[in-house]
């Protein structure tokens, strides 16, 4: 099938150039993003191949479907910048990498705490200033703390049982508790008492209208004074804001995040010679107490590899017309 392939870095090209030799698809590399402005690039091409800050509204969905383009192909597990149901209306069919690495962002999360909490990075910088002075740099044990993981899936699943085997008390919030996880001991909390509870709390949950801004000022108030707020997941499962006002106040203690609201702006580019417009981002990242990583947390090789594989086994499937559990229905999701 020819697939033409939207917000393109020089590590797609690379790890699907090497998958395609056994799935010969013709391959059209577009660096820019998809949305209503660049969807006329699909002439001619069967599927389109999207990633996470592509934009498939109706607009841009009317467009593919103008283009003939049958397949929508996400070389990622989130879909809630599609639309869906106006993807089904049209007759273009939404398949998506449901999973890759669980590994890869489970232990990114864990770089995260473990670099906030040791601040490994500003002791990389002093020492390389010839400062070994340990002033400011003190930690806290892991061991013992109460790590809160929201949203138990492959991900969840895989860093809850992580975390556990590094001394930690896990509790954890899910709609579909997990029988594995509680059988290794790790007890299911309601969403209030979680986060009244954790040390730690983790965000592994997808975006969906009900997980949107999970994390606000009413659930900020709800957490302890000085906890941990971790994001791995989607950007708008915070309130930036929110965060921004529980930062300044002292009663949130950490924050790490891959992801951000309106990362579309910012996140996979280089502005380093530029003055940064976004000011919520601007102002966290000018807290100690922060960090800000630009949605790498599933940047590995393992990773790579089985997106590049199961992306292409998807337009293979799809081609084929074989049945696939990949496939993304109107029913499971509906946009906001």
């Amino acid at each position: 099938m020819k697939i033409a392939f939207f917000s393109t870095k020089s590590y797609d090209c690379e790890y699907f150039n090497a998958v395609n030799k056994e799935y010969h698809h013709e391959i059209k590399y577009f660096t820019s993003y998809l949305n209503a402005d660049t969807a006329n690039l699909s002439q001619g091409y069967d599927a389109v191949c999207a990633f996470v800050n592509d934009t498939l509204d109706k607009a841009t969905i009317d467009i593919l479907a103008e283009n003939n383009v049958k397949l929508i192909a996400l070389r990622a597990a989130g879909f809630n910048n599609v639309d869906i149901a106006h993807a089904a209306e049209k007759n273009i069919t939404v398949m998506r990498v449901p999973d890759y690495s669980p590994y890869a962002v489970a232990e990114h999360t864990l770089a995260l705490i473990l670099t906030l909490n040791r601040k490994t990075h500003k002791a990389y910088n002093r020492v390389r200033e010839g400062n070994f002075s340990l002033d400011r740099l003190e930690g806290f044990d892991l061991h013992g703390k109460t790590v809160g993981v929201i949203g138990t899936g492959k991900i969840g699943k895989v860093f809850a049982n992580m975390m556990q085997s590094l001394g930690t008390y896990v509790v954890a919030y899910d709609k579909y508790p997990s029988d594995e996880l509680k059988q290794n001991g790790i007890t299911y909390l309601t969403l209030d008492e979680l986060l009244a509870t954790s040390d730690i709390v983790s965000l592994h949950c997808p975006l969906t209208p009900e997980t949107y801004q999970i994390i606000n000022k009413n659930t900020l108030a709800q957490m302890k004074t000085g906890a941990m707020l971790i994001n791995t997941s989607r950007g708008t499962l915070i309130n930036s804001e929110d965060v921004l006002d529980s930062l300044r106040n002292k009663k949130l203690g950490y924050l790490g995040i891959d992801v951000y609201s309106q990362e579309e702006n910012l996140f996979f580019e280089d502005l380093s010679e530029m003055v940064l417009e976004d000011e919520t981002i601007s102002l966290l990242m000018t807290f100690p107490n922060v960090l800000v990583t630009s949605h790498q947390a599933f940047f590995t090789k393992e990773a790579l590899t089985k997106i590049a594989v199961k992306t292409l086994q998807n337009v293979t499937d799809f081609g084929k017309g074989a049945e696939s559990p990949n496939e993304v229905k109107p029913d499971v999701y509906k946009s906001k």
